[in-house]
């Protein structure tokens, strides 16, 4: 999904005056953002299945979770969609990034006519891509895991947003 829908945003942006470089970036925010909308949902089950510590010995399939948080808490942002606003900027920001800067930085450096020197170089490119856009999407990540995960005190919700989310962790932990 990330890569087929970074390749159609390129080619949407073909079509407007924006420099290449410019142009990658904005394909990866789009491609990350369309990657969010549609992995939040599974994002919600999985993290709500992984702090269902109370019930391993049951512990029910992810279309049952599912089913459950729909029922409880509807499609909506505090059910099926929960924490969708941290999702859109871990993916957004990631895919940015490292689409942005792959591509940028792959069309400066020259390429090499030695197979073996040339991954080398593409694998160097994406490990620092990768880093770099892992580094900067930390603080949506951390916020997308405390608004979906278990929040401290039960029945009260103090992971709701993900900027004000980012804030308070920031305050409270640094």
């Amino acid at each position: 999904l990330q890569f087929f829908t970074f390749e159609q945003y390129k080619k949407l942006l073909g079509y407007a005056s924006l420099p290449p470089g410019l142009a990658f970036a904005v394909a990866g925010l789009g491609s990350g953002l369309t990657e969010a909308v549609v992995v939040n949902p599974f994002e919600v089950v999985k993290v709500t299945l992984q702090t269902n510590r109370n019930a391993f010995t049951e512990q029910p399939s992810s279309f049952v979770q599912a089913r459950q948080i729909i029922k409880s808490d509807g499609l909506g942002f505090r059910g099926l969609n929960k924490g969708l606003t941290a999702t859109l900027g871990r993916h957004g920001v990631f895919n940015m990034v490292y689409f942005g800067f792959y591509f940028n930085v792959k069309n400066i450096l020259p390429v090499n006519k030695d197979p073996n020197l040339e991954f080398l170089r593409k694998f160097g490119i994406g490990l620092v891509s990768g880093t770099i856009a892992s580094i900067i999407n930390i603080p949506f990540d951390v916020a997308k895991s405390r608004i979906q995960g278990p929040q401290p005190v039960p029945g009260e919700i103090k992971y709701r947003t993900c900027f004000k989310t980012m804030a308070t962790v920031y305050k409270e932990e640094g």
